[in-house]
């Protein structure tokens, strides 16, 4: 059994792998507050009667954290070897067009291996979390390079604590908004999918768009002009490949 880490800046994902092409014993998520229940959920998903002897990690976090998560997966599975997952110039049929390969986040790189895997046609990824990458993938496997956003919630934070702005209410999206939460909610949506749109107009040919990180529902109905696969687990994908 392996077991595959995304540890993002808000939430730590996590999937026990059969080491087959979706083969999920399961899969779910968990707050950095919540770290200690991994193993509780690790084991209501299998890992009790079978546990995980590999783990692969990709991580955007601090060490500090890093150390918190393996100290929790020692204490439970004290043979478990770990894998700490870098950006190179290739792996798993994607090539990086990084000009330094190593600088690309762990988790950029492990989505883009992910989409190779489950699609074969040109591709935009794109990662909507704390911040929202947009990534182009050719048909060969090229990553071409890719889009840093501030993520939506971040985007809508910046733009109240910046100004005088001081909604009373969360907004929701409308085509004309009329209200101040209405607007912001509304101009940060439509300024994300207008830079995944932009993006996806640069991509050779017949593409696809897989999109996956906690915004993802948010963005997915106004998407609808685009070829849209909502993937959740999008890192954990790429983490599960052979390489």
């Amino acid at each position: 059994m392996l077991l595959c880490l995304d540890a993002g800046n808000s939430r730590l994902k996590w999937g026990l792998s059969l080491k087959r092409a979706g083969g999920w014993q399961g899969r779910g998520a968990l707050s950095w507050a919540d770290i200690a229940h991994l193993p509780q959920a690790l084991a209501a998903a299998g890992a009790a009667s079978t546990p995980p002897c590999s783990a692969r990690l990709a991580s955007v976090v601090d060490r500090e954290r890093e150390a918190r998560l393996w100290r929790v997966l020692q204490a439970a599975y004290p043979r478990l070897v770990l894998e700490v997952v870098r950006s190179g110039a290739a792996a798993a049929g994607v090539y990086n067009g990084y000009s330094a390969p190593e600088t690309l986040g762990a988790d950029r790189w492990c989505a883009l291996i992910g989409a190779r895997a489950l699609e074969a046609r040109p591709c935009l990824v794109v990662m909507a979390g704390t911040a929202t990458t947009v990534d182009s993938l050719d048909v060969a496997g090229n990553f071409l390079g890719g889009l840093i956003l501030p993520g939506l919630q971040m985007m809508q934070t910046a733009l109240v604590e910046g100004t005088t702005l001081s909604p009373t209410a969360l907004g929701a999206h409308q085509p004309f908004p009329r209200s101040t939460a209405d607007a912001i909610a509304s101009g940060c949506l439509e300024a994300q999918v207008g830079a995944i749109e932009r993006a996806f107009l640069r991509l050779p040919g017949a593409a696809a768009c897989l999109l996956s990180g906690g915004a993802a529902p948010m963005l997915l109905p106004l998407l609808a002009a685009l070829p849209t696969r909502h993937v959740p687990y999008l890192v954990l994908e790429g983490l599960n490949v052979k390489k």
